[in-house]
């Protein structure tokens, strides 16, 4: 029998931003499986990211770092520098130091190479979401 799901206040909100729209669906999948994750929305670029979560104050953004029109690591800056508060966990597909180090100093809660995503992500967003 399946858990019933959990009041929306109770769940954790998450904006899912990615540039390639196939991942972005395949972590959307993943995501509302679980019962107190709630996918409040998603963006494609970082111009929309920012937009999107100054909107919307998802309680946890997952967000690339290599897309059009506003970057990750400046999307970070400015969707913290609009809510200080705003919790963002960096999915990347590269493991480049340098890129980590910006995306913390901009603000990042944490990141998360994507080959990764398959056993690390939901407690991940667990842990960081409800802070």
């Amino acid at each position: 029998m399946a858990a019933a799901p959990q009041p929306l206040e109770e769940r954790i909100r998450v904006l899912v931003v990615d540039d390639e729209h196939l991942f972005v669906e395949m972590v959307e999948a993943m995501l509302t499986a679980d019962p107190l994750i709630d996918v409040v929305a998603h963006a494609y670029n970082g111009r929309e990211a920012v937009d999107r979560a100054v909107e919307l104050r998802p309680d946890l953004t997952l967000m690339d770092l290599a897309m059009p029109e506003l970057d990750g690591i400046q999307a970070i800056a400015e969707i913290r520098a609009a809510d200080p508060a705003a919790c963002i966990l960096v999915l990347t597909g590269g493991n480049n130091p340098a890129d980590i180090d910006e995306a913390r100093k901009a603000g990042a809660a944490g990141y998360l190479t994507k080959d990764r995503i398959a056993t690390e992500l939901v407690p991940a967003i667990r842990e960081l979401g409800r802070r």
